[in-house]
């Protein structure tokens, strides 16, 4: 049992770490412990002092050093004596705000909970166990229910709530969290992953201060800014060594996770639902359910934990087809001629991508409506028959007839003003009622709020989907929200809206999914902008950035490494100079880089020379060679890109028989040694095998002494090794 329960002590094992809960006499449930396992009950650590000013429970008598504002607290409540951040606050119907939430009953089930309408990991009876402890208010009737999915061999927790009003009377969730813990006191760092368009998931580590640190996105989406993924780390922690923890929510909306060190330096951590953008209203007898946050530990170092939300994202967050099968390899026409093709060109890119060992051609935005720049169109899914003449099924027929797969853009989020639709459904469009709307790219947002918009969107998609032989959609989404309003909601209930868009969103997305199980879904917004667990959920791979400069790209895939696998990140060879930063890099580094991911390229290939088109040649088949290797090896991060003046990384086999390394030397020096890499995963006691020169090395000298990197030459040059035991 991964579960164990004993003197109102709860125990939840996976294979390496301890999770530690206790309900007390009062019915306060504490957070005791998240780590390595230690064989006994660890709430000996409970020993406060009376700290001056931390109130004490009413129900506590004279015990002034037990006050809710110091004790380690599993999941708090606002108003009732603590004075840290809150997982969740609430309005009664009284008008008043406290909540005291203590403990009732707990319950046990094989198998992994899910949530409704929401995505969530995915586990059978014999991988994961379900423990559900319910809290109450003391003086009200809302209930709260904590739920844990224990995954005992992946080394997991998710953690979600439940809140339901059983009372007479209307509740206003203000705030509800999908996480709280407390963290006992120690030398703790944050990580977080901020950024900006062409620059997303840049990791910052730094001291936690006394006060309250936050990342989080008020744009309606998980955001290019800020990434829901969150480390903490002991100031000692490394890649191979040292105690880390993460959190990483499944949500694709706008979110919040706060990390508060407090008098007595421990640590509180929430996460879940920005609350700025957020209200509920609860009638009686209604629940809310959080989305899921996924919770890991390692000992062991970052690697080890990246590895372990790799394999649970993997393993139960995908889904589908490819969610561990091989990606085709594509390419995309939209670097090559943005909004200025015609099917002629369209098919004489397939048709140099086929001679090539390319597998799908995707056609980009402005094949539809009229969708010649981006300022009109958006909303108008049928085909422009000036550029596209027989429409999609006799371009679609060419490209097949060249044994290539097809894959289409879609945005399906967003609607112009200069549109079809929009002339005829002026009201489907967010917007304040009285005020002219902010528009981002010239564009405003459709309300996925109300169910007509989403059938809408699902009777033309499906359509398109289901008369033509498509097997890749990219799902653009091109701006940040605002301007929040629902004309299906009533005045009191417009907090509502930003997370019934994301409830119409993933309904859609499961209703297209469910329907069209042989096609790759492949998210996207605006590149990285809505790069989360929860969009996995329904599409294996992810757009990693509009920035496809290779030496940039270095760093975004480096932060988006902390949490998500490989297979995960959408990756293209591109055009020199770039066409985001007017940086020129090598083919070969570019094809390194881009390998770091589901592989592809996005650029004119008829404008190559007869020697780069070989290296195209060369490259696609070595990315087939190696894909299952990126995919379901371990993945590690073999230097800092911030630091050291390179990015390297490599896969290990799971039997650790084959290590791939891929690297890139950001700058040329002159007359230096040869740089030496450590590289990390190997067995000690083993012989390997470099298969360029032949030279063979321990795996204790290649992890302690590192190898010599190839002699390199010119800015950002590229590396490949392959080794072999």
């Amino acid at each position: 049992m991964a579960v164990s329960v004993k003197d109102n002590i709860f125990s939840l094992e996976t294979r390496n770490t301890l999770y530690q809960m206790k309900a007390d006499e009062f019915g306060v449930l504490y957070h005791l412990w998240y780590g390595a396992k230690t064989g006994c009950s660890m709430d000996y650590l409970l020993d406060y002092p009376d700290v001056g000013f931390s109130g004490n429970p009413y129900d506590a008598g004279n015990r002034r050093n037990y006050s809710l504002d110091t004790l380690p607290l599993e999941y708090a409540g606002s108003g009732a004596g603590d004075f840290r951040i809150p997982a969740i606050s609430v309005t009664h119907g009284d008008g008043s705000t406290a909540l005291d939430l203590r403990f009732r009953e707990y319950r046990l089930t094989k198998g992994k909970y899910s949530i409704p309408g929401l995505p969530a990991v995915y586990a059978g009876e014999d991988e994961a166990e379900t423990l559900e402890i319910v809290l109450k208010d003391k003086a009200s009737d809302v209930e709260v229910i904590l739920k844990y999915g224990i995954l005992e061999e992946a080394d997991v927790i998710t953690r979600s709530a439940v809140v339901t009003n059983k009372g007479s009377d209307a509740v206003v969730l203000n705030r509800v969290h999908s996480l709280c813990m407390d963290i006992p006191g120690g030398d703790w760092e944050w990580v977080h992953f901020h950024g900006r368009h062409n620059m997303e998931r840049q990791a910052e580590r730094m001291p936690l201060i006394h006060g309250i640190q936050e990342s989080g996105s008020g744009r309606g989406t998980s955001s290019h800014q800020q990434n829901p993924g969150v480390l903490l780390c002991e100031k000692s922690c490394g890649e191979n060594t040292g105690f880390c923890m993460g959190a990483v929510l499944m949500y694709s909306g706008g979110f919040q996770a706060q990390a508060e060190k407090d008098q007595l330096d421990q640590v509180r951590f929430v996460m879940g639902i920005h609350p700025g953008s957020f209200s509920w209203t609860l009638a009686p007898g209604e629940s809310f359910y959080t989305p899921e946050a996924v919770l890991s530990c390692s000992g062991e170092g970052m690697a080890v934990l990246s590895q372990r939300f790799h394999h649970v994202i993997r393993n139960h967050v995908c889904r589908g087809k490819y969610k561990l099968g091989p990606r085709p390899v594509l390419i995309n026409n939209w670097e090559a001629t943005y909004f200025h093709f015609d099917q002629q060109k369209i098919l004489d890119i397939a048709r140099q991508a086929s001679e090539l060992g390319i597998d799908m051609m995707v056609l980009d935005d402005g094949w539809f409506g009229e969708r010649d720049t981006d300022c009109s169109g958006l909303g108008d899914w049928f085909v422009n028959e000036n550029k596209l003449q027989g429409g999609l099924q006799n371009l679609i027929a060419q490209v097949n007839g060249m044994g290539m797969k097809f894959g289409l853009w879609f945005e399906p989020e967003a609607v112009s003003e200069e549109s079809r639709l929009y002339r005829e459904h002026p009201e489907w469009a967010i917007r304040i009622p009285g005020r002219k709307p902010v528009r981002g790219r010239y564009q405003l947002l459709l309300d996925l709020s109300n169910p007509e918009v989403v059938d809408y969107l699902y009777h033309v998609l499906s359509k398109i989907l289901g008369e033509n032989h498509i097997e890749y959609v990219k799902w653009d989404m091109n701006r940040s929200f605002c301007d929040w309003y629902s004309a299906v909601l009533p005045r009191e209930r417009q907090g509502e809206a930003p997370h019934r868009y994301i409830l119409g969103l993933y309904g859609l997305l499961e209703r297209l999914t469910r329907d069209f199980p042989e096609i790759l879904f492949e998210g996207c917004s605006g590149g990285g902008g809505r790069f989360d667990a929860g969009m996995l959920y329904y599409c294996p791979q992810i757009w990693c950035s509009d920035d496809t400069d290779a030496h940039e790209r270095t760093f975004i895939q480096y932060g988006t490494s902390f949490f998500y696998p490989v297979s995960a990140v959408g990756s293209h060879v591109s055009a020199v100079p770039n066409h985001q930063t007017g940086r020129s890099a090598s083919l070969k580094t570019r094809g390194i880089v881009a390998m770091a991911g589901s592989f592809g390229y996005e650029l004119d290939l008829n404008c190559l020379t007869d020697g780069e088109k070989e290296e195209v040649s060369r490259q696609v088949r070595e990315y087939k060679e190696y894909q299952e290797l990126i995919y379901d090896g371990k993945y590690y991060r073999l230097s800092n890109p911030f630091e050291d003046g390179m990015s390297a990384w490599s896969w290990v086999s799971e039997d650790r028989s084959r290590v791939l390394v891929h690297g890139v030397v950001f700058r040329a020096v002159p007359n230096s040694l040869r740089r030496r890499l450590k590289l990390s995963g190997l067995d000690k006691q083993a012989k390997y095998k470099v298969s360029d020169s032949g030279e063979v090395y321990t795996g204790a000298a290649l992890m302690e002494g590192g190898i010599l990197l190839p002699w390199l030459h010119g800015d950002d040059a590229a590396f490949e090794l392959y080794l072999t035991r």
